[in-house]
């Protein structure tokens, strides 16, 4: 092996770590001039330069090779022929950090900026002692309130609130984004807790009374019921025409299966007697609060019917963002361009120092 391969050998390190640099800076960055990446030839060129000079300069002068017929040249020698070559060496790895710092690799970083266009919601839900009846399991009372629990846990970005009413209406829960407070005061609710009879005018009116000074851009009821309007001092289309000035939205649910149902017809102590009842839905004043708020009327005969009834809300007031995206770019050539100007200064080093003192 000849000198002039043996000088390869320091440029070949040198243009690997470049290759190196390159593919680390490909892999994670993006390139805002990759045209200059072209100027990468200019170390090729150098390398080439440096062997056509060599062999030229050997063609007149003592040649030597690793291994020759008469002699072996020790690792000394070896080395000490080496040398010299280094600090060129270390010029081809500055020239290909610098082109790769002059191609300005760059990072992104994506931010985004969220807004919800907000949905209140407020469940006012029967609590009549016929939403004990059995056409539903164990209840209709208990079934409409597993469904409504589905209901918030799945609709973790709306602020949702719940009265309850029977003769009367209060508010169990006002408006929140804590799930964990909705669906706790839904499981605590049950029949008995005022007078007696289905004020359905009342609990509309309650309803629309928490919503009446929110800001959401989308405000919505959901009206549940098994029967017929009968106590309250509201009518339910006054209070219907009361959420159409509030721009409210009400979807009404008429619990109850389609001819008789095992209902309780008097309480005796703490328990209930039951017996076969005709199962009566005001369905027309349902209707007319649904269709003159612009929401919709559904009828619920079983469960799973009035589960479909609430994953059609959900579809029906999906909750709206608006995103708005960044692209933020880091200019990440500095490492590369110190690195490249490090390494021409260790090559200044090394020939006028080092170099020099050895030789």
């Amino acid at each position: 092996m000849k000198r002039a391969l043996w000088i390869f050998v320091p440029h070949a390190v040198a243009t690997l770590m470049v290759g190196l640099a390159l593919r680390y800076a490909h892999q994670h960055f993006e390139w805002e001039s990759p045209h200059w990446l072209w100027a990468g030839l200019l170390a090729i060129f150098h390398v080439l330069l440096r062997i056509w000079k060599t062999r030229r300069s050997t063609q007149t002068g003592l040649q030597w090779s690793w291994q020759t017929s008469e002699s072996r040249a020790s690792w000394r020698q070896q080395w000490h022929q080496l040398t010299p070559e280094i600090p060129f060496a270390f010029r081809t790895l500055a020239i290909g950090l610098l082109v790769v710092a002059s191609a300005r690799p760059q990072s992104s970083s994506s931010v985004e900026d969220l807004t919800r266009e907000g949905i209140d919601i407020i469940l006012s839900m029967d609590l009549s002692a016929s939403m004990l009846s059995k056409d539903f399991n164990p209840n209709r009372l208990e079934a409409s309130k597993k469904v409504a629990a589905q209901f918030v846990e799945e609709r973790p970005n709306d602020r949702i609130g719940v009265v309850a009413y029977e003769g009367e209406a209060f508010t169990q829960i006002p408006l929140t984004t804590d799930q964990r407070v909705v669906m706790n005061g839904i499981e605590s609710l049950e029949t008995g807790l005022l007078e007696g009879g289905t004020a359905i005018g009342m609990g509309l009116a309650t309803a629309v009374n928490r919503l009446r000074d929110s800001e959401a851009k989308s405000k919505v009821i959901i009206l549940l019921t098994d029967g017929v309007n009968n106590a309250g001092q509201i009518e339910p289309m006054d209070a219907a025409q009361l959420a159409q000035l509030n721009d409210i939205r009400v979807y009404t649910v008429g619990v109850g299966t389609i001819g008789k149902a095992r209902s309780p017809v008097r309480k005796i102590g703490n328990d209930y007697q039951y017996d076969w009842i005709e199962v009566k839905i005001d369905e027309e004043t349902l209707k007319g609060i649904a269709s003159s708020t612009g929401g919709r009327y559904f009828r619920a005969t079983n469960q799973s019917k009035l589960e479909s009834i609430y994953e059609e809300i959900d579809a029906l007031e999906k909750t709206r963002f608006n995103v708005l995206r960044y692209n933020q770019r880091t200019e990440e050539f500095f490492p590369f361009a110190l690195a490249g100007l490090l390494v021409l200064l260790l090559e200044f080093l090394l020939n006028h120092l080092f170099i020099r003192s050895i030789l």
